[in-house]
């Protein structure tokens, strides 16, 4: 009898997280042009001598954030809004790469 109440409560548990789960599926597409547009002025900032350290640390942390934010995206369920998402998403995380190795590697 214990173990079929812990039972019941523990499902009840797991029920009752899935609609958080469910509506933390990432950023907006909307989210997402607004972070499209902000990655798009650091990666116009000019590429001077004195302001490369901080361009390049502008850069890798533009990166971090959207690697992190695709890796949040992912999770969602897979639909044609999420594709387009992760497609755009990995457009970002490519083109930061790119500039970390092209501007700021050694």
């Amino acid at each position: 009898m214990t173990r079929m109440i812990a039972l019941i409560v523990s499902a009840v548990m797991n029920v009752s997280t899935l609609p958080a789960v469910a509506s933390d599926c990432g950023a907006s597409a909307g989210e997402i042009a607004e972070l499209r547009s902000r990655w798009e002025a650091v990666r116009s900032q000019p590429l001077k001598a004195p302001n490369k350290d901080a361009n390049c640390r502008a850069y890798a942390s533009s990166f971090y954030e959207s690697v992190t934010i695709r890796q949040s995206a992912a999770s969602c369920p897979r639909d044609v809004d999420t594709d387009r998402k992760l497609a755009a998403l990995d457009s970002e995380v490519n083109t930061f790469n790119e500039l970390l190795a092209t501007r700021c590697g050694t």
